[in-house]
């Protein structure tokens, strides 16, 4: 069985903004894929967005995607 990539992906109910990072004004998501031959990457992705709410579905819908293994 060929193994894939895990996310790191931590869900902290008191800080709803977690994985979340504003720069310049743009929220972007970021988070961690550890892989099959142990070494891992670091993911950084623009949302797009100066809206803190729309950047939280966006991030939702994105980590989402990398549970499943859905390439980004």
């Amino acid at each position: 069985m060929k193994k894939t990539a895990s996310p790191s992906i931590r869900i902290l109910a008191d800080n709803p903004d977690h994985h979340l990072w504003n720069n310049n004004g743009t929220f972007w998501c970021h988070y961690t894929l550890h892989l099959p031959d142990y070494t891992k990457r670091r993911v950084r992705q623009s949302l797009g967005t100066p809206c803190l709410e729309r950047a939280r579905k966006l991030r939702d819908q994105l980590l989402r995607r990398a549970e499943k293994g859905i390439a980004l």
